[in-house]
């Protein structure tokens, strides 16, 4: 029996919104998830790809999102929009609210998006890339719940709080990055625990704040940051600006949502967006192209710029569709069908 399972782009996304709204998501919320999910797949961003379904699913009969929410958009200040996700996920919050945000900064320079009550599971690449396609420059970053022990402590209380960034280049794809500010994704972890796999050390420390190899037992642990103290200090940056700064919370104030349904897995996110038209005017396609001497540089040594490995995925994406365990394609199937007589 093949441990694996092959679909094509198209099979996919019909997969995808068939699980969510099966299980209740409006189609609006359906479509946004679905966006996200078969992107982070198609680009071979397994963690945060149609495994993530699963979650989505799991947290809806959890009562920990909302799955018709019609997201609210507020214009704040001529640079500023906030967009009220109203305990629905955070992707539909920002499809709605990109347009202002973009308008903004086209007219101010710079514009900022406050995304708040929100639940967000997914990857934020895909986010500042589409501004970056935009022309603009973007950051985005969001807490997440305590996952993750300070730098010197051994408990959760930061989250993996992931930060993302995307510049615009002339002819190709833009240079974006997207990481957690903890050694790794918390999906990594999953995926380890899932495929029986230990994990390398440094990821995380057990109950005691003793190291481990073993998924489940960090799961029940705590992770670290990368770069010690240097990672603290960031992931500490990120709670601050996307939680007390746009009027929402701290990581450690938010929980997963659970069976007893006390769970809040909701929380915020910010999005600036950085127009270099109005920085450098007629000078703008002279001096982006400057910035092209750095990539090459880095190029011309052997190295790989973040988002290369992406790209080339998704080239193969298109032509090959995408592979996923065929355990997982199992769950998510089971997951499509009708619910059968007293179920």
């Amino acid at each position: 029996m093949d441990d694996t399972v092959t679909l094509t782009l198209d099979e996919a996304e019909a997969l995808s919104r068939e699980v969510l709204t099966r299980h209740g998501f409006d189609e609006a919320h359906a479509g946004a998830i679905t966006r996200s999910v078969v992107a982070a797949q198609r680009d071979e961003c397994h963690s945060h790809g149609l495994y993530r379904l699963i979650g989505c699913v799991d947290t809806l009969h959890h009562g920990g999102v909302s799955p018709d929410a019609t997201p609210e958009i507020i214009d704040i200040a001529p640079g500023v929009v906030r967009a009220d996700a109203r305990h629905g996920c955070s992707l539909l919050a920002f499809e709605k609210a990109r347009p202002a945000l973009i308008d903004k900064a086209r007219t101010n320079g710079i514009a900022m998006l406050a995304l708040n009550n929100a639940f967000h599971f997914s990857a934020l690449w895909p986010e500042v890339e589409s501004l970056a396609e935009e022309g603009l420059v973007a950051l985005a970053m969001t807490p997440s719940h305590a996952f993750v022990a300070p730098a010197g402590g051994q408990a959760p209380l930061l989250g993996t709080n992931p930060i993302a960034f995307s510049w615009p280049r002339p002819g190709t794809f833009p240079y974006t990055f997207d990481f957690a500010t903890s050694v790794v994704a918390r999906g990594e972890i999953e995926l380890h625990r899932r495929a029986g796999e230990a994990i390398p050390e440094g990821w995380a420390v057990d109950r005691q704040g003793e190291p481990t190899t073993d998924p489940a037992t960090a799961l029940e642990g705590a992770m670290l940051t990368f770069g010690g103290y240097k990672g603290s200090a960031l992931s500490i940056m990120i709670e601050l600006l996307a939680g007390p700064l746009i009027g929402d919370l701290l990581g450690h104030e938010t929980q997963p949502a659970n069976a007893d349904g006390q769970g809040k897995p909701f929380h915020g996110e910010l999005l600036l967006a950085i127009d270099p038209a109005t920085l450098l005017g007629t000078d703008r396609e002279r001096h982006m192209q400057h910035a092209e001497a750095l990539f090459e540089g880095v190029l011309a040594q052997g190295a790989r710029l973040p988002s290369q490995r992406r790209h080339e995925a998704r080239r193969r994406s298109r032509e090959l569709g995408v592979t996923i365990p065929a355990t997982l394609y199992q769950e998510l199937d089971r997951l499509r069908q009708p619910k059968g007589p007293g179920t």
